[in-house]
């Protein structure tokens, strides 16, 4: 699938995006082209697939919640920017937090960022560990195995509520061999029908009231 096919299915997709949005998800092309040239941000086998394999997969999140207007996400290792840029576009009233502790990929994504104009981005180098901020939602993407992820992610998950799913984790990852009671997972296939998704899902927990796993 060539771009302009890639581009057209996150239209297709998501139709109330608006002309602003459009705009700037164009640009993703560009900025990550350049910056891959540099560092590796995404393989550069798989560049060439950035809206189908990256883009609308960050996306995917946006299938299962609207986020509400200054709902605060942790997009917690972050790496070349997902899901954190393109849900920063999706979600222009929402403040995002997108951390990392590889410095270089870092600098990318905040020059991009800043490129995009998204006013509701920051970004930080960091680890995990070191986060004090609590935060309505964490996200990532293929971080680490979905136990750890969910222990990183579970401390940092804020007790007051706003959205339409109670504060916790959103994960996308592979289809995982077991999936503990806490966790509810969507198959991306429901989204989307492209074969790509046929083993991606998105896994979402609610941060459990003694933050235990």
């Amino acid at each position: 699938m060539n771009r302009q096919e890639q581009f057209a299915r996150i239209i297709h997709y998501f139709p109330a995006f608006t002309a602003d949005q459009i705009a700037l998800l164009n640009r993703l092309d560009l900025l990550y082209g350049d910056w891959n040239s540099k560092i590796n941000l995404i393989s550069r086998k798989d560049i060439h697939q950035l809206y189908l394999h990256h883009v609308l997969h960050a996306l995917a999140i946006a299938k299962v919640i609207t986020f509400v207007p200054h709902t605060m996400v942790l997009d917690l290792g972050t790496g070349g920017g997902f899901p954190g840029i393109p849900l920063a576009i999706a979600f222009p009233e929402v403040q995002f937090h997108l951390v990392d502790a590889i410095g270089k990929k870092i600098k990318a994504v905040q020059a991009i960022a800043m490129e995009l104009g998204l006013s509701n981005v920051t970004v930080i180098c960091r680890r995990e560990e070191s986060l004090e901020q609590a935060y309505d939602f964490v996200v990532g993407r293929a971080v680490s195995n979905l136990e750890t992820f969910y222990k990183w992610s579970k401390s940092k998950i804020a007790k007051e509520q706003k959205n339409s799913l109670p504060n916790g984790m959103l994960y996308l990852t592979g289809q995982p061999t077991t999936l503990p009671a806490c966790m509810q997972l969507y198959a991306l296939q429901l989204f989307f029908q492209e074969t790509f998704f046929k083993e991606k899902c998105l896994v979402y927990a609610a941060a459990p009231p003694d933050k235990t796993f």
